[in-house]
């Protein structure tokens, strides 16, 4: 398995062509033969990234969407218009719920495009709140099971109603990807707004893995409380990764944090970044 970071909120300085950085996430997954975009940024950077990469979006055989933001979606137009062809995307069925965020001037997060439009350019969507097989090995997780008591949601993201009545966000269609290996469970997240443990424990749960080997993605760790900063990464610790590789919202403090204590163990998986097994 490889996993090479597409879009991230940084570019290194040693970065081998002019890659575009913008606040958002896509990984590509390559496995098996078969091509998985995870989440595609917030713009066309994906596109013109994956160019720089040598991909083709043609050559893709799936798309998975973590969550319905559109930092993590906003991207999928330019996509399936490059791609010209008939794409399975696999996300939560809320994807779509209108969002808001209150952070600083109020905004909207959600997904800038509706179903209908991404359908016409051939989105195939596989929408599910249940886990399902990408491809042999790979996971969907479908809606991850909270059960931690310290991992709470983020107050200042809120979903809409058609009235305007808009109330805190539980970001039900937060999802990850897992696969088992003899290594243990390998874990690729995209905000993990559902909390790193209750994700890492339901990986666990759908894959039959008794260890977890290594976490890829966002953490959104930056914009938590101090309390559940330190119960994660203690509950993290006790997991004992091989490896932490963060970015998007994770924040470069909580980086700091996590070198420190994960050492070499941690990287910043910055665009361009490559994981290979």
């Amino acid at each position: 398995m490889k996993v090479t970071v597409v879009v991230d909120n940084c570019v290194p300085p040693s970065a081998r062509g002019p890659f575009r950085g913008e606040h958002g996430l896509a990984l590509l997954i390559e496995h098996e033969g078969a091509r998985i975009l995870f989440d595609t940024g917030q713009s066309d950077a994906v596109v013109h990234n994956l160019g720089l990469l040598g991909i083709h979006p043609s050559s893709l055989d799936a798309i998975v969407i973590s969550h319905g933001h559109y930092d993590h979606a906003g991207g999928l137009m330019a996509v399936l218009q490059y791609a010209a062809k008939p794409l399975p995307v696999y996300a939560h069925s809320d994807i779509f719920q209108a969002r808001v965020s209150i952070a600083g001037k109020r905004h909207f997060i959600g997904i800038p495009f509706t179903k209908p439009q991404l359908t016409e350019l051939g989105a195939q969507w596989k929408l599910s709140n249940r886990p399902t097989e990408v491809i042999p090995g790979l996971w969907f997780s479908g809606e991850i099971k909270r059960e931690t008591k310290y991992e709470h949601g983020d107050a200042k993201l809120l979903t809409c109603q058609t009235d305007g009545n808009c109330s805190e966000d539980p970001l039900l269609d937060d999802i990850a990807l897992f696969h088992g290996s003899d290594q243990g469970l390998r874990v690729i997240g995209g905000c993990t707004h559902s909390g790193i443990i209750n994700t890492i424990q339901y990986g666990l749960t759908i894959t039959g893995q008794s260890k977890l080997h290594t976490w890829i993605g966002g953490t959104h760790l930056g914009p938590v409380t101090p309390d559940q900063q330190n119960a994660t990464l203690d509950a993290l610790e006790d997991l004992a990764p091989e490896l932490i590789a963060a970015n998007h919202c994770t924040g470069f403090a909580m980086m700091a944090t996590l070198r420190n204590r994960f050492g070499d163990r941690f990287i910043p998986a910055f665009v361009g970044t490559v994981i290979e097994w």
